[in-house]
């Protein structure tokens, strides 16, 4: 029996001398070169105890290494669990209780945090640090350059990914062989990638974004990799005259605007921007395509299904959608109270199903039956509307939503107006309790620099543009609005700093 996964990304490519990661300052290594490392660290797992299905965690800092490590667990037949490294330890316990792993991966710098936790889990302590050095790689040479790779069906699990666990305890998304490699053929199709692509990657590669979009999509087309360790505005720049792919976040964007090397000339042979994990303004669209000539296209994915939706490749990539439903993906808007579909243009719970979509949640059977329907739709707790020709736009999370004075408020609609206002860098609209309406609508607010405003003078705009029940009860100033790694606003810490500015008051 094949390995599903491995045999596609990897094996097609095996002997081939053509360079798939290149990195500042290090030897370019080859899609063969690639392989034999990750064979190495696949036997380097098994001498470590590591059995087909058994979970390796790795909180680690991005490097070659680590991409060869993610490969050569599935070469094991192991199940690979990258976790943030932002993640306290604390955090890290609970993930390492809940999987069970037989290894655990982690930054040198942090082996005296973690140990205690490995010891209790009864797991391999190993360490690997953004030059790929540490325990793991010590002795790699004395290991064979091949592996006899182990047997994987479609439906064995790939991956572990936990889910930020903004609403309560973080649940680990299984994710099959096949639920990841129907997503890189379906998204290397409709993006056209070959191997005569060169990918910027400056994204962190714990995340599905950077680790399963973006090294999959290559690894599987034969592209060859801009390898970055994170994320530096210079590197990058430098980097796009001789890429042609570039995958990011908003901030990504809004970043490279702000640089007077940005322009058309620079960016003459690239062919493809990509924006995801967090929406993206559609000012920084416009503003981008004025400056370069390039429309950035934003797709929409989560930890549960990988990617979703894409703008087309070819045809109109509309500012502020996240375009149509993946070839084999289906897409549907339904009411949240009832399942019943909605019609276009009406706000509803989007929900997906397809070959992408996971097989539950590890160890939490309840959580699994309440979001993964009977009928294999997975409803995704995001809001969003169809256009009449099929186009769709998130309007936000469901736990987002606002319910003022009996009304639902999507605060997507108010931060539209609000980012609109010159001045307003960009906007965060969110509800905190209220004694009398349930919830009071708050606006959190980034100037744009060197402005000062008035925010009578905003709030005079809003009661123009909104209906009385939608207008922010309070507007509040930041020099920035808090974030995860991926970009996404983090409306739950909002709400926790304006309820303890309160009552302070």
């Amino acid at each position: 029996m094949p390995n599903h996964l491995y045999d596609h990304l990897v094996e097609p490519r095996a002997d081939s001398d053509a360079p798939f990661l290149l990195q500042s300052g290090q030897d370019t290594l080859s899609f063969s070169g690639f392989a034999r490392l990750a064979a190495r660290l696949a036997h380097a797992l098994c001498a470590a105890g590591v059995a087909p299905g058994d979970r390796v965690v790795v909180q680690a800092p991005k490097s070659v290494e680590m991409v060869a490590l993610y490969i050569a667990t599935i070469q094991a037949g192991g199940v690979f669990l990258p976790l943030n490294t932002a993640y306290k330890r604390d955090e890290v316990a609970y993930f390492v209780a809940d999987a069970a792993p037989k290894v655990i991966v982690c930054d040198p710098r942090n082996i005296d945090t973690l140990a205690g936790i490995a010891a209790e889990a009864g797991a391999t302590l190993l360490t690997l640090d953004v030059a790929g050095q540490g325990s793991l790689t010590e002795g790699l040479a004395e290991y064979p350059d091949t592996f006899e790779t182990v047997p994987r069906a479609p439906g064995d699990l790939a991956a572990l990914l936990y889910t930020s666990g903004t609403t309560g305890r973080s649940k680990g998304a299984m994710l099959t062989h096949d639920n990841l490699l129907s997503n890189t053929i379906a998204l290397t199709d409709l993006w056209q990638i070959t191997d005569a692509d060169r990918l910027i990657h400056a994204l962190p590669i714990f995340h599905t974004h950077g680790l399963f979009v973006a090294l999959n999509t290559s690894l599987y087309a034969g592209s060859s990799v801009q390898f970055m360790t994170g994320f530096d505005v210079g590197a990058i720049l430098d980097a796009m005259g001789d890429a042609t792919l570039l995958m990011g976040v908003p901030t990504f964007y809004t970043r490279l605007l702000a640089e007077d090397r940005l322009t058309r000339d620079l960016t003459a042979k690239m062919r493809l921007f990509v924006s995801g994990s967090a929406p993206l303004l559609a000012e920084t669209h416009q503003a981008f395509t004025a400056r370069t000539g390039h429309r950035i296209l934003e797709r929409y994915g989560m930890t549960e299904t990988n990617m979703n939706t894409s703008n087309p490749y070819d045809g109109d990539r509309r500012a502020g959608t996240v375009g149509l439903p993946l070839p084999g993906v289906e897409v549907v808007v339904t009411d949240p109270e009832t399942g019943a579909p909605l019609p276009k243009g009406e706000v509803g719970m989007i929900e997906v199903r397809g070959p992408n979509v996971f097989n539950g949640y590890w160890q939490m059977p309840d959580k699994t039956a309440a979001e993964l329907r009977d009928t294999g739709f997975f409803i995704t707790g995001d809001l969003g509307q169809f256009s009449a020709d099929g186009y769709l736009s998130i309007v936000g999370r469901s736990k987002d939503l606002i319910i003022t004075g009996g009304y639902n408020v999507y605060p997507k609609e108010i931060e539209d107006v609000l980012n609109d206002i010159d001045g307003v860098e960009e906007a965060a609209v969110f509800g905190t309790p209220d004694a009398d309406f349930g919830e009071a609508i708050i606006a959190a607010l980034v100037l744009s620099p060197g402005m000062t405003m008035d925010t009578d003078a905003i709030a005079a705009v809003v009661r123009d543009k909104l209906a009385r029940f939608k207008h922010p009860r309070a507007y509040q100033v930041l020099e920035a609005l808090p974030r995860n790694t991926m970009g996404k606003v983090q409306k739950n810490v909002l709400r926790d700093s304006y309820k303890a500015d309160a009552l302070m008051d």
